[in-house]
């Protein structure tokens, strides 16, 4: 609540001075660049309109004249200035836009180093000289998913599923970009899994903006679920697995829930998996950390590879991992 209130609060005192530079400027037009709703926006202006200096009279508080076709200040009670950032403020962003910059999606990069180099431009000394930053080429793919994400289209994705193991094409109706767990995401409804899907951007293969609207139902955008990356899908086959105690920190590396703990410390977990083949080679990467229970063809699966990886070794001469006398 009380971030929220704080961030209310920072708007409210940079709109006075944006408005001043902007005079009649449309409530839509004002919503998009100060990134709320139309509604929040009359909402903000209506608490504006009751705020002001001590005394609280006419000649104090903000005056406003406003709808959603125009808005004009028409007494400002002396907010005609900008907030100004402090050198631990600047400092602050600056690093958040150097990091959201190198993440494909977020923003426009252009848009960003701009803002960065004003940034450092306002906090440098008269005598320090600002080096120029190169703007980094946003690859082709990124570039297009923002664009369809910007013009309201449908895009079809080439895009590799990692735990599928397999590239795949899809139509999806773009909804927003995210960012989670350091990775950003292409949220959309995919129309052939017939729900919101997270795409990371690093896997898509290639994009192409369709010739027709992006229609995600209504409900697709508060889908909070739809952030988690690994949803407990039941059409989706679950190992069980033993983790030894000293392995545990697997629990944290990948997307298992917790079923039993045991008296030697081992841990029983859950996993969710796609392809038979990938989780095989995952589970071997543990060796003896991790062992599967079931289903009985992950077990077989798992079994193979082990013993074709024994039978690879017996055949070079090398038994226990270690090279004859």
């Amino acid at each position: 609540m009380s971030s929220r209130l704080s961030l209310r609060l920072s708007r409210l005192l940079n709109m006075v001075p944006y408005l001043l530079a902007h005079p009649g400027i449309s409530a839509a037009e004002a919503a998009a660049e100060l990134g709320v709703t139309t509604k929040q926006l009359m909402s903000d202006l209506n608490q504006l309109w009751m705020c002001g200096l001590p005394g609280y009279g006419p000649g104090d508080l903000i005056d406003l004249s406003f709808s959603e076709e125009s808005i004009e200040v028409t007494f400002s009670a002396g907010i005609e200035r900008p907030l100004r950032l402090t050198s631990t403020e600047a400092t602050a962003l600056l690093v958040a836009l150097r990091s959201i910059v190198e993440m494909p999606g977020m923003v426009d990069p252009t848009a960003a180093h701009a803002a960065i180099a004003k940034i450092e431009s306002a906090i440098a000394s008269t005598d320090a000289v600002v080096k120029p930053v190169e703007v980094p080429v946003e690859k082709p793919v990124v570039a297009t998913v923002r664009a369809a994400l910007a013009d309201v289209r449908a895009l079809r994705l080439v895009y590799y599923s990692a735990s599928r193991d397999e590239v795949s094409e899809r139509i999806v109706d773009p909804i927003r970009v995210v960012l989670v767990d350091n990775n950003s995401y292409l949220q959309a409804w995919c129309r052939q899994a017939e729900g919101v899907r997270l795409f990371r951007f690093d896997r898509i293969e290639d994009a192409t903006e369709l010739d027709e609207p992006a229609h995600p139902p209504s409900h697709a955008a508060n889908d909070a679920a739809a952030l988690d990356l690994f949803q407990d899908d039941p059409a989706v086959p679950l190992a069980r697995l033993r983790i030894r105690a000293d392995y545990a920190w697997v629990l944290d590396q990948y997307p298992m829930h917790r079923i039993e703990s045991r008296a030697d410390g081992s841990i029983e977990a859950g996993m969710r998996f796609a392809s038979p083949d990938w989780m095989a080679r995952l589970l071997l990467g543990f060796g003896t950390g991790v062992t599967v229970l079931g289903p009985p063809e992950l077990v077989a699966a798992v079994r193979m590879r082990a013993d074709a990886a024994l039978a690879a070794y017996a055949a070079a001469g090398l038994v226990g991992g270690t090279e004859p006398a």
